[in-house]
């Protein structure tokens, strides 16, 4: 049985829940148990819905990654979600604990990334004709030990681009192997869609989810 999420926002025209790490968003090759599932089983009890529950998919987060996730609840709430998260006006905040001393208390990156789809692995290229041009600005919150806590916004939102972006510099995501971790954990990477914000879909109203920063990561303190 799909246990229900923990919801942070619901209205009559979206959800937003806190998706834990290891779960997918949605279905693949594996048919394990994802996000949607548990949102839609959530939505078809507690509204006594009968037959399929209509959940609009308008992002997702990799696997591995926890935090905040937006669902439409209507196909209207979808479309104008979804065309909020094509032109990028949404604003997306997550924690990342890297490896490494970030010395500067800012910065913003600028690279262009390319995927190999067949391995599922990104890659920065510094030819002007391949892949596409990924922003994100960072805030270095705090050092513990030799792990850097960073605040980062990305401006554009490509596939496995704060993960890719952030160890090209030498600061790979705690846990996160496939980018050059020397920190092995299990089920989880460092990387957390700690906030949200978005226009509403029919009031237009700024709305901001907010999910706390997993207890998981404590162990990694002092």
């Amino acid at each position: 049985m799909t246990r229900h999420p923990v919801v942070l926002y619901e209205d009559n025209h979206c959800l937003a829940v806190n998706k834990p790490a290891g779960m997918l968003t949605m279905g693949d090759h594996t048919g394990e148990p994802t996000l949607v599932d548990a949102v839609r089983e959530y939505l078809r009890e507690k509204y006594q819905k009968p037959g399929n529950v209509f959940v609009g998919v308008v992002h997702r987060l990799d696997r591995p990654v926890s935090g905040v996730v937006v669902f439409a609840r209507t196909s209207k709430g979808a479309s104008r979600l979804s065309e909020q998260f094509r032109v990028h006006s949404i604003e997306k905040v997550y924690l990342a604990l890297v490896e490494g001393i970030v010395t500067a208390p800012h910065g913003l990156l600028r690279d262009r990334l390319v995927k190999d789809r067949e391995r599922n692995v990104v890659s920065v290229t510094h030819r002007e004709e391949l892949g596409q041009e990924c922003v994100l600005s960072f805030e270095r919150l705090e050092r513990l030990g030799r792990f850097s806590l960073l605040e980062v916004r990305p401006q554009t939102g490509r596939s496995h681009q704060i993960r890719v972006q952030l160890a090209s510099q030498g600061w790979p995501i705690v846990g996160d192997r496939k980018y050059g971790s020397q920190t092995f954990v299990e089920g989880f990477i460092a990387l957390h869609a700690s906030s949200l914000t978005f226009a509403h879909p029919t009031t237009k109203e700024p709305i901001t989810v907010v999910s706390p920063q997993p207890a998981t990561w404590r162990k990694f303190w002092g």
